[in-house]
């Protein structure tokens, strides 16, 4: 093992992994290539394992006894990327760090850009996607309205189809250590936290190896966390759903209050009734959904259960909570 020289600057690369036993080997020689290119840093390579169930932390094992440049956490099990990212803020020990993904999607050729605006002062580099590789049309579509809403919904910018890759100071991950939810929408805190920001543009590529670990319904809890998290704009929504038909509601019973008084005519028609029941009570019950969002995440956030748990750290069994 060669000493690390003090004068150098230390960059961490963070890579979340779940079931990426297809993916690492073709990931780490990646990496290898650019570590070794961009000798005037010191490197380290930050697996977490989010409590995968295929050869995952094997071959992290592997990749570690050939370089010591990697290093990794083991989740106690599957805490989701999201509190994954967060054990990596925890552990990486760069004067800043990389975030991406183990499948490729995230080009590594992409860093050097990352690293000069850094050294030029930039304190979040963010990879924006040109394309969003092989995603169907409505997928897209869904992608793109979410951000608007989320956008138009807070009180900061919400950068448009820009994932996780990207390049955080010290400062920044310092930041994101302090911001403990247990609910978490972490492309949000991104944005919230502030500091410089330079946008690149890059074309996502498709997956190398092995299959997508989302799907539309756990992206669409995905988007409901960033909403609920940032946002009461729901709530002002049914707020305003419920004054608007309460007013409607009042409207029509003076019409037929003064219809009944001046022509006699009774209040007839069965159907409509009903219809306007239904209505009216498919109303309520979105809002008590909507109402229901908002006190379940109070309820998570109130037992303050740690974010994750973990159980091992490099070669050290050891059992973190955090």
């Amino acid at each position: 093992m060669q000493p690390l020289d003090t004068n150098k600057k230390k960059i961490s690369i963070l890579v979340p992994c779940y079931n990426e036993e297809k993916s690492l080997p073709l990931l780490y020689p990646e990496l290898k290539n650019l570590m070794d290119k961009e000798s005037s840093y010191d490197w380290e390579i930050l697996f977490v394992n989010d409590g995968s169930k295929d050869n995952t932390l094997q071959i992290i094992k592997a990749l570690r006894a050939a370089d010591d440049r990697l290093c990794y956490v083991n989740l106690s099990r599957n805490f989701g990327k999201e509190n994954a990212m967060l054990a990596g803020f925890d552990y990486v020990t760069g004067d800043c760090m990389i975030i991406m993904d183990a499948d490729l999607q995230d080009p590594p050729s992409l860093i050097p850009e990352m690293l000069k605006y850094w050294e030029e002062g930039y304190k979040d580099v963010y990879a924006k996607r040109a394309n969003r590789g092989k995603e169907s049309w409505f997928r897209k579509k869904m992608s793109l309205l979410f951000y608007q809403i989320l956008d138009h919904s807070t009180r900061f910018d919400v950068l448009q189809n820009v994932g996780d890759f990207r390049l955080l100071d010290r400062q920044c991950i310092e930041a994101l250590k302090h911001l403990r939810e247990s609910e978490r929408y972490t492309k949000g805190l991104f944005c919230w936290i502030g500091f410089e920001k330079k946008e690149i543009i890059f074309d996502r590529g498709d997956r190398v190896a092995g299959d997508s670990n989302w799907n539309f319904w756990s992206l669409f809890n995905l988007a409901i966390e960033g909403i609920c998290s940032f946002t009461t704009a729901p709530l002002r929504f049914a707020t305003l759903i419920g004054a608007i038909t309460a007013f409607g509601a009042f409207c029509f019973l003076l019409f037929y209050i003064g219809k009944t008084l001046i022509f006699g005519d009774p209040v007839q028609g069965f159907t409509s009734l009903i219809s306007v029941i239904l209505f009216l009570g498919g109303i309520q019950l979105i809002c008590i959904g909507i109402l229901g969002e908002y006190i379940g995440r109070i309820f998570h956030e109130t037992k303050k259960r740690p974010t994750y748990l973990a159980s091992e750290y490099n070669e050290d069994k050891v059992f973190q909570i955090k």
